[in-house]
């Protein structure tokens, strides 16, 4: 396929050709992107790790080498690992592992449908989510946009796509036919809710090189699994007892420094190794085409893309997880976890039995506000308050992201919400977002539902 740029030179599809007097319209379109989702931000590129031959580059290139740490994460072949194998020794024991070959060995279509050349093809007019503006709204570009600005940018923390709401467009919707829900995480009990009133939980993600997530863990307590098809990404994981303040490096980033990906990867995680490393647990590897990553509710992780990469990654509650999960959504999410105790009566008594005895142990009440309403007004729904997304749209026309009940939004194995990219920094120009909300925004219980 032969792409026509703005200035007319032909190109392939997603390559530019030698850049215009003036900007294309990828150009434009991405310009505006980062004024909406960084406006304080002027120059992406400050610390050169873009661009070749200066000592930032070079030192993301030291990243780059094919290298796992010193303690290494365990690593499984899809042929040799059972379902009950997995659940005995890594998800009963909460702990991590990489899993390779389940694309080929499950009948994935990805691995041939996502090449950067096909996604181009097939999805290049779908604007797909790439950051949030300070108001909380999805910024959005045309994918064909952001391959070519993949393809040219020197920025030291670029933009990245993260969407989960790729399967409300008609088009972008097609992109769940090639790939399945590997055959280890066969629950998914927050889908008993339905897709309308459940937490974001699933992310298509196009990374190009340096862009990733700052250190965070998964809101709710959810558990989640991530495969790459493209690309290499640089892990790093720190078991739940690990300190906050350790795992992100607060004890060793100096005055003035950066807490983008790319510095924490290049800077801070060296020091915390030097600081830490025979105290704590660190496990650092690099996760390769074909690998599926379990992260285990509570463990703090970041990630960097080593190179452009496509992916995908969904977070889940678990039989083994629901416990954690349970204390968490019962005040983060607490109209929906009233919908949800019902229809685990009807799906899982044993289920609604633990939440049940967990209130009970807690001395937590649930109040069940929907219910209260239909007695007053005679009338009879779910009570959940009209669920679904938010009516209310920005001067864009476009639906803020989450539920009418949305205090908490579940992040991906990545990202630890749904907002793109990882971390805050004042100095970078980015929003700033308090530790609650990029984990999960849970909010404390209210007076109607507290804990007695």
């Amino acid at each position: 396929m032969v792409y026509r740029g703005d200035n007319g030179n032909q190109t392939s599809s997603w390559q530019s050709s030698s850049s215009p007097p003036r900007l294309e319209r990828w150009e434009r379109r991405i310009g505006d992107a980062k004024k909406s989702h960084r406006p304080r931000l002027r120059d992406w590129g400050r610390d050169r790790f873009g661009v070749e031959g200066c000592r930032a580059a070079a030192a993301f290139e030291e990243l780059r080498d094919e290298r796992d740490g010193i303690r290494g994460i365990a690593r499984e072949r899809r042929d040799d690992l059972t379902p009950d194998q997995f659940w005995r020794h890594y998800e009963k024991r909460r702990l991590p592992v990489v899993v390779s070959g389940i694309p080929s060995d499950e009948g994935w279509r990805a691995e041939e449908r996502w090449g950067l050349e096909q996604l181009y093809r097939r999805y290049g007019d779908c604007k797909l989510k790439c950051g949030e503006d300070d108001d909380g709204y999805s910024v959005k570009v045309k994918l064909k946009y952001f391959l070519r600005y993949m393809d040219h940018q020197t920025d030291d923390s670029p933009l990245y796509i993260f969407d989960s709401h790729f399967d409300d467009h008609e088009v972008a919707k097609g992109l769940l036919e090639d790939f399945f829900v590997p055959h280890y995480f066969p629950d998914d009990l927050f889908s008993l809710v339905g897709e309308r009133r459940r937490p974001p939980y699933r992310w298509f993600l196009v990374g190009p090189k340096r862009s990733g997530t700052s250190v965070h863990i998964d809101p709710l307590g959810t558990s989640a699994w991530n495969t790459v098809v493209s690309g290499r990404k640089l892990w790093v994981l720190f078991p739940p007892h690990v300190d906050k303040n350790v795992a992100k490096g607060k004890d060793v980033i100096r005055q003035g420094e950066d807490d983008e990906p790319i510095n924490y990867f290049v800077d801070l995680l060296p020091r915390i190794r030097r600081k830490h490393g025979n105290s704590i647990k660190i496990y650092e590897f690099v996760q390769y085409p074909g690998d599926t990553v379990f992260v285990p509710g509570g463990w703090w992780h970041a990630v960097l893309n080593l190179e452009d990469s496509v992916a995908i990654t969904q977070n889940f509650c678990s039989r083994n997880n629901f416990e954690k999960v349970w204390r968490k959504t019962r005040t983060g999410r607490k109209k929906m976890s009233v919908k949800w105790l019902k229809e685990l009566d009807k799906e899982h008594p044993s289920l609604a039995d633990t939440a049940r005895r967990l209130n009970s142990e807690d001395g937590f009440v649930m109040v069940d506000k929907g219910a209260s309403s239909r007695r007053r007004s005679g009338h009879h729904g779910d009570g959940e308050g009209g669920g679904g997304k938010s009516k209310r749209k920005n001067k864009q026309g476009k639906r803020k992201g989450g539920g009418s009940d949305d205090s908490g939004s579940v992040g991906s194995g990545e990202d630890g919400g749904d907002s793109g990219s990882g971390g805050s920094s004042s100095k970078r120009g980015r929003k700033h977002m308090s530790d609650a909300s990029r984990e999960g925004s849970l909010t404390p219980p209210t007076h109607n539902d507290s804990v007695r």
